[in-house]
Order: structure tokens, then sequence, then C-alpha cells
């Protein structure tokens, strides 16, 4: 059976394709894994009850004038491509409400998780472009096509955006400085910062061969957090290059806020804001959320007709009376940030533990679900590491992959470090870390 380009590009191994399959082969396994590779979140009891106790309440919400108003009945019938009409109102409020944004239903359009939104944004802002000329006469001249690309301002960054696009290589990435920093006191320690000077200098923002500018805030897989004045910048090069500036908030603000710099949202219509209800603990009902200028808004809601025909409105439903009551937002900042923060610290004592004597640095725990770890000099690729891990029991994910528009052929750095998930319950994450000790002490000591 013969599949077209179209199919053989997403039929072929990638990097997503292999962690959803790893993910999903643990789960079923019948021998214990450590899994510290997935994009899962913790399990937080205050989380699981709130949204259990939501969901129940759902068939009992019907109001007596109106039987069809329940939320378990309205998940009977489509929503319009835009998405359930009743939560984007709950969020334009909540956005109003907290940031003064000043939006309408226009601004908002749901989708079927963040990974559907991203796969809509990077094919309207990046592929196949007419130049769009006209004669003296204001006709159409014979337009010629002008390829352009997703531009990456900081890579590593997230392995699902790298196979989205339809057709070509659509991402253009700038590498990072990278400064060794401490963190609590401690040595040992690094963080990326926007290399401006090259971003800036990119022949292809220059020539209008980018379509578009986009950054993880906190960063997957690094849990870097752009400050306020790199995020500034970067809005400044989008007006000035009109493109717009679209920022993941899949684990920032203001849900599940697992961010512990200090650090701002903002938003202007040439902003795009892509937000999830994954983070805060409902993965599985695959809700994504855009807020963006109104023409964006209608471009996302076609394609949703198209390949959706509606959003999911089952994560609509639970996380509705929660935006509402801003139970979401005390949810994040009471419950789900502090959790995380103390797997940060449980994280770097283990492998400091671990790994002290040995040459790892740690990217400064800033925010998100992962620690990012580099390996100085390792004698193997991560990708050799991973393989070795997985036969131990003990799911990571290699750096390679979270490296999309760059050529890391000749990128040592790219081959040397780890993107490892402190979701797990604090046994996994002992038992996994002392895996990955383990086996890297003695890749080390073997070099010698």
């Amino acid at each position: 059976m013969k599949f077209s380009k179209f199919g053989q590009k997403f039929t072929q191994t990638t990097g997503i394709s292999q962690l959803m399959d790893d993910l999903g082969d643990a789960l079923k396994s019948d021998q214990p894994v450590n899994m510290l590779g997935g994009g899962n979140p913790a399990k937080i009891d205050a989380v699981n009850e709130l949204f259990l106790q939501t969901y129940q309440a759902l068939g009992h919400d019907s109001n007596a004038s109106d039987p069809d108003s329940s939320a378990i009945i309205s998940m009977a019938n489509y929503s319009n491509p835009q998405g359930d009409a009743e939560f984007i109102d709950a969020l334009v409020g909540f956005f109003n409400r907290h940031y003064d944004w000043n939006l309408s239903a226009e601004n908002i359009a749901l989708t079927n998780g963040s990974q559907n939104a991203f796969f809509f944004l990077f094919n309207l802002f990046g592929g196949a472009f007419s130049d769009n000329k006209l004669d003296e006469h204001g006709q159409d001249k014979d337009s010629q096509s002008v390829d352009k690309s997703i531009l990456l301002p900081l890579a590593p960054e997230y392995i699902g955006y790298s196979d989205v696009h339809i057709d070509g290589q659509h991402f253009m990435a700038v590498l990072p400085h990278i400064d060794e920093v401490t963190h609590d006191g401690e040595e040992g320690f690094f963080k990326y910062r926007v290399d401006f000077e090259a971003l800036e200098n990119l022949p292809a923002l220059k020539e209008g061969r980018i379509g578009a500018i986009c950054c993880s805030r906190p960063t997957n897989p690094t849990g870097n957090v752009l400050t306020d004045d790199e995020m500034a910048h970067l809005a400044e090069i989008a007006k000035r290059y009109d493109v717009p500036l679209i920022i993941d908030n899949a684990y920032g603000m203001p849900f599940p806020n697992i961010i512990y710099s200090d650090a701002h949202l903002t938003w202007d219509d040439n902003t795009i804001l892509c937000f999830s209800l994954s983070k805060i603990g409902l993965p599985g009902v695959r809700t994504g959320i855009i807020v963006a200028a109104p023409e964006v808004i209608a471009a996302v809601s076609a394609m949703n007709a198209v390949v959706n025909l509606a959003p999911t409105r089952f994560g609509a439903a639970i996380a509705k009376p929660l935006v509402q009551n801003d139970r979401i937002k005390q949810l994040s900042d009471n419950d789900i940030k502090p959790f995380y923060q103390q797997q940060a610290k449980l994280a770097v004592r283990l492998l400091k533990e671990a790994l002290g004597d040995y040459p790892l640095m740690i990217h400064k725990p800033e925010g998100a679900i992962f620690f990012w770890l580099w390996f100085k000099d390792l004698p193997i690729t991560t990708l050799e590491l991973y393989e070795r891990l997985k036969e131990k029991g003990t799911l990571i994910v290699p750096s390679q992959f979270f490296f999309p528009g760059v050529d890391i052929s000749d990128y040592q750095h790219a081959h040397e470090c780890i993107r490892m998930s402190i979701a797990a319950d604090e046994q996994t994450l002992t038992d996994g870390i002392a895996v990955i000790g383990e086996v890297v002490r003695a890749l080390y000591d073997e070099a010698k």
C-alpha cells in the first residue's frame, strides 16, 4: 500500500512519536518502569479531588427552565468550530478580570489540545506564501512562491514542534548563549539566554522569509523562563518585521503557573498566546486555548471545521466553573506550583548525590515539569544513553530531538543533554535518578 508524501511524512519515526510510543509501552509493561520521559503531569491529590467534584457536579447543573442546559447534555451536541461558547465567554471574563486585556469572544478559539493549535498556527504562518505582486494597473502579476519559516529565538525548544508542518522544513532557530550560574547558592547550574545579536542579523528575518516568531515560556524541555526584558525585545522585533509573536504558555501563567522566577504575562493584537488544560492535570481532555487577533481566530475556527468539525466540549465543561470562580488560578498558585517547586528541590538533591563529582550541569530550574541535564564530554551521545537507560527500566528523552531548525551534526552540546520529568512520585524519581547516576558514572569511568 503506497502513501502520499503527506502520508509518508507523518508515518516516519519522529521524536514525538517515539516519546509517545515509549510512554504507551511503559504503561502496558508488566515490569516496573521509571517514567522520567513523558509529559504527563503529576498526580496531585488536591487537583484530582477538585476535578472529580467538578465532574460529578456536571450532571446536576440543569436550569429548571431549560432541561437542555446541563453540561453533560451539552456534550451531546457539537459546538461551533470556534469552540464551546460558554467556556470562551468565561475565559474572556477571566483574562479581562486579571489582565485588563479588553478581549471579546472574537479573540479566543479552542482546539483539541495545544499540539493541535500549533499544527494550525505553524501551517498558517510557515510554508509557501504568494508574493502578491501587482502590475501598474493593479492587476495580479505572475506570483512566485516564497517559503517562510517559523523562527525559534532560543533552541532547544519543544520536541512536538518539529514535525507539525505539512510540507518541507519550516523552522529556523538561534543557538543560545550558555551562562554558568548559581542556584540557591550552589554551583553546577547553567542558563540559556537569547542571542539577540545573532537573531537580529538573520538574513531570513531581513529578507522577509520569517512568518512568525515562537517561544515557550517556561521552555519545554529546559524549564528556562525568558525574562520580561527578553519577551519585550522579541515583541519589538516581531512588530518591526510585521510578524506575530506566538507564546506557548502550556506550563506558564496563569494556569498551571509553574514559574518560579519573577515574570509577567502581556498580550497585544500582534501576540498569539496559547494555553492548555493538560498541565493543570487534564491531559486526556485535549483542550487548547488560543488568544489572538480576530483574523487569526477566524482562520483557526475555519481549520477546526475542516479537521475536527468542532473542538471537544468535555474539557470546557469541567474547566468553565473553575475559570468563572477563579478556582483554576487558586489551584495553580496554591497546589500545582508549590508541588513542582518541592519536586525540583528533591531532584536537585538526588542528582547532586548521584553525580556530584562528575561533569553534570543542571539547567537552572525556573519552571515547567522537567529538568534539563548536560553531561559535558559524555563518551556517547544521549541517544545511545537513552537506549542504555531504557534497558534498565528508566525512560528519559535525548536532546537531539529538541533542536528544530538547527543543523546539529557539528554541535556537540545537542548530543550531551537529556530531558528528565520531575512529575513522577518520589520513589520513581529516586529510583530513576539512581539508575541515571549508575549508568553515567560507569560511562565516564570507562572513558578514563
